[in-house]
Parts: C-alpha cells; structure tokens; sequence
C-alpha cells in the first residue's frame, strides 16, 4: 500500500502548494515500482498536527482522486480518513475501493457507513493505552471488541491496523513490534505502517526524509512481514517490495 498524501506538511510532498501534478507523480512512481493500492490522505494525523476542516479535507481528496481515477481507473484506492461523509462522498463518486480509519471509529457514523457501502475497512488502534495491560494484549482486546461490532453489522472485510506511533510512547512502539504476532489471535488481516516514524528517525537523531530512516523503515518492515502482517503501507514502494520478495523466499 502506497502513500499518496495531498497534504502541503508530509516530507515526502515538493509543492508549496497542493497541485494535481505532484499527486499524478507520486501515484506514478508507486504503480511502477509495484504498488498493489494506493492510500490517499488529505488531512494530516501527525502527532501535533491540527487536522483542516472537513470541507478543505474534501476539496483536496476530490481534486486527488478525480486526478487518479482519470489515470488510473482501475487502481486498487483507499481513502486515509476518520470522518464517515468523506468516506461516504470518495466511495460514491469514486469507486474508492477501502476506507482506512485511523480513529478506528471515533465518528459514530463511521461504522454503519462501512456496513452500509459494503466496503473492506482498515481499523486502527490509535486509543489510549491502559497501564495496567501489555500493549499487544491492549490492542488485541480491542481488535477484538471493534471487529466484532462491525461483523455484527454486516461489515465483512475488516483489517487491522495496530496505529505504531498513535497514542503510543516510543518504547510501546517497540514492545508492540516486538510481540506483533500476538495480534493474529484477532483472526483479520494485519496491515503495519510503520514508514518513517519518529520511532526511528528520533533516537537515530536524524530525520524522516534520511537514508537512516528508511534503513531502520525496511528493518521493521522485515520484522512486522515475519511477524505474519499482510500488507505494508509505505512511502517507499521499491524498498518494500524487495523486503516482501526476500522474506516470501524464506517461507
């Protein structure tokens, strides 16, 4: 799974401005390095960040996808958003074919929409952690719980996300790789995007664009692909790929 964000904040985005060309460019070069889907986003959930308003969240993802799907019409899409009218208005305009959920429902909306446009759903752990449980029991337990709500609603396709840097410490991140196939006793499919995260790039005191960054990047997406994950959502296509090959080789 590729990232395309039309946001001006992300590293991997050159225009000062949000522009049709940098979109077409950047889905260009993930299909050719051998992106199965793309993931666009438009309203930054960087720690930190402010999220924009719902009607500037539409305006760029309307001008992504119409871009993409005008290109591309038969791209695998997924659309990165936590609020259930943008999940709606992508799904009906534009065939988007996955909705990916980093709130992992917050919008109460956000279910029933799912079971209603009969559409696979990445669900995110991005909650606060309790203290008293280990954070893959955490996370397993409310896979779990939230799974089940959206089976019972009709939703047949859920995936799981474990939300690496969401409502999570540095060192919870790492406990969190580190007993990732804990999470497969959930029985969904497990995505990890772990690309670039200040997990990395902050105790190697570097940044997210270095050399470093993807270096570690590719380390954990080894680990996470052995870990049992199904799909990896990243920035760099190329990188992943190679890793997929290599661990499918030893299985």
């Amino acid at each position: 799974m590729a990232i395309v964000n039309a946001t001006t904040d992300s590293f991997a985005f050159s225009c000062s401005n949000i522009c049709e060309a940098e979109i077409l460019s950047m889905t260009a070069k993930a299909i050719s390095e051998g992106a199965d889907m793309i993931d666009v986003g438009a309203c930054s959930t960087r720690p930190g960040s402010k999220p924009v308003s719902p009607e500037e969240e539409w305006r760029r993802l309307e001008m992504a996808l119409r871009a993409i799907r005008n290109i591309y019409p038969d791209v695998i899409l997924s659309v990165d958003t936590f609020r259930a009218d943008i999940a709606r208005k992508a799904v009906e305009r534009f065939g988007v074919n996955i909705i990916n959920d980093v709130s992992g429902g917050a919008d109460e909306q956000m279910f029933p929409t799912v079971a209603e446009l009969d559409t696979p759903y990445i669900l995110m752990h991005s909650t606060p952690l309790p203290s008293d449980l280990p954070v893959s029991v955490a996370v397993l337990d409310f896979f779990v719980r939230q799974s089940d709500v959206l089976h019972r609603l009709g939703v047949k396709d859920v995936i799981a996300d474990p939300g690496f840097g969401f409502n999570k410490t540095e060192e919870q991140n790492y406990q969190l790789l580190a007993h990732l196939s804990d999470l497969l006793h959930a029985d969904l499919p497990l995505l990890v995007g772990v690309s670039r995260k200040s997990m990395f790039y902050k105790p190697l005191q570097t940044t997210p664009d270095s050399e470093a960054a993807l270096a570690a990047t590719i380390a954990a997406n080894t680990l996470a692909l052995g870990a049992g994950a199904k799909i990896l959502r990243v920035h760099d296509v190329q990188a992943a790929k190679a890793a997929i090959t290599v661990v499918t080789k030893t299985v």
